[in-house]
């Protein structure tokens, strides 16, 4: 768009008036197509873009989505907002980053998606109070919870099945001879952890195998610190399962400080299959998460809704696999 060229002036360029290349530009707006033409071919000549904030002024919308992501540190969700960023630019969207510090969507952190007027609102790592929910719905802003469910049954959510993935892994595990598992959860407040648990214990209790729980924050940083813990009771598991990949690093960083051989004296799982468990420095055996599918899934939804308000609810669970490297 060239500077200082307004719909004034593509207006008398095109000798229409100001309102009718306003309908132009602004969805739904009755104009016919011989004027459409001669305004657009105007505004081409004079390089005029409509402003985006204007446009939200009259529509209370943008062309803006919102994304709220906790877990920064977690190589998953820098690639999450990557794909997004991607997929949404191409349908003319713009992303906006919102980072929370805490675990529930905060009251200035609504604040922040209602004022830029968001199209849409992602959630990847955080929660919201049946309270807050409700400024989204009088709005009517769609709002997806990514890579999580909610007890709140209002809202739609797309994920993995972690249920089933979790069985996978602990029969996976005990096919390659692993006769003591640990599982190291993440915080367990989420629905991620949760389910992880659920369906790995529900194969070890089928086979009656000793068992031990450990809880971190799905940090490198925690991983490797329940590592330490578990090296100095002196009783290393066959197997370990833990809730990401980069909890599953540090774990894996620990074990090999002390020389403890992997995979020989324990094999370790992690998820989400990030970029640096591939990395032949680790070779972290883990259950890849469809990222690209269920960035289309959420992408579906959410054009749908913004298109056709409804404020249905559901949720949609993808498949993963099972990445084996050399960890176990």
């Amino acid at each position: 768009m060239r500077k200082g060229v307004t719909a004034k002036d593509v207006a008398k360029y095109a000798g229409v008036s100001q309102s009718t290349v306003s309908r132009v530009f602004f969805e739904g707006a009755t104009v016919s197509e011989k004027t459409k033409k001669k305004v657009l071919a105007a505004a081409a000549e004079l390089g005029y873009g409509p402003n985006e904030f204007a446009r939200s002024l009259i529509t209370n919308k943008t062309k803006i989505i919102g994304l709220v992501m906790k877990g920064v540190k977690n190589p998953f969700y820098p690639h999450v907002l990557k794909e997004f960023a991607t997929v949404f630019k191409k349908l003319g969207y713009s992303v906006l980053f919102v980072h929370t510090n805490n675990d529930e969507l905060q009251e200035e952190d609504i604040e922040t998606l209602l004022n830029y007027k968001v199209a849409g609102v992602i959630i990847t790592d955080a929660t919201l109070s049946l309270n807050v929910t409700e400024s989204f719905k009088e709005n009517k802003i769609p709002l997806v919870f990514f890579n999580r469910k909610v007890d709140i049954k209002d809202f739609f959510s797309v994920c993995t099945n972690n249920l089933e993935a979790s069985r996978q892994i602990a029969e996976f595990l005990i096919k390659k001879g692993c006769s003591e598992l640990v599982y190291i959860s993440g915080n367990t407040n989420t629905s991620t952890s949760r389910e992880r648990e659920s369906g790995f214990l529900e194969v070890v209790n089928k086979y009656q195998l000793p068992y031990k729980k450990y809880t971190s924050d799905y940090t490198f940083t925690g991983g490797y610190n329940i590592a330490k813990e578990i090296i100095s009771q002196n009783d290393i598991p066959s197997g370990i399962f833990v809730a990401n990949d980069i909890m599953a690093l540090g774990v894996l960083g620990a074990f090999r400080e002390q020389g403890i051989p992997i995979p020989s004296e324990t094999k370790i799982i992690g998820f989400d299959n990030i970029e640096m468990s591939a990395w032949p420095t680790h070779n972290l055996t883990t259950w890849e998460q469809p990222i690209s599918e269920m960035v289309d899934q959420t992408v579906k939804y959410m054009m749908n809704e913004i298109q056709d308000y409804s404020g249905i609810s559901g949720n949609i669970e993808v498949k993963g696999r099972l990445i084996e490297r050399k960890t176990t």
